[in-house]
């Protein structure tokens, strides 16, 4: 029997990147913003999903961070895109608009 829970794990891991890409060009964020953001549509993830995945794409040279003190909470890091994730989140969506051209075309069959 096919696992339908995991197409909906595989789908969502496969859109995770491009959608933190794309809260982070919305403005420069905190990474509580970013799952604030993507629990809003049931996008459920954990800091222990999202650092690897940030750490990574500063690795990458797609965002980058700076930290903000305050007395009233601890240190904040904040995160934004390089020129470089800017370049890399239109590429993304490009490819989306490939795709849901080809989602709609084949729907209409």
């Amino acid at each position: 029997m096919y696992d339908t829970n995991n197409i909906s794990i595989q789908m969502r891991k496969g859109i995770l990147e491009y959608l933190i890409l794309l809260i982070i060009s919305k403005g420069e964020v905190y990474a509580s913003d970013i799952i604030t953001e993507l629990q809003k549509y049931d996008l459920l993830i954990v800091e222990g999903t999202l650092y690897p995945l940030l750490s990574r794409l500063k690795k990458d040279q797609l965002l980058q961070y700076y930290w903000v003190e305050s007395k009233s909470w601890p240190p904040r890091k904040y995160y934004k895109l390089t020129s470089s994730g800017k370049e890399v989140l239109k590429k993304m969506e490009s490819t989306r608009d490939q795709l849901n051209a080809a989602i709609l075309w084949v729907q209409n069959l």
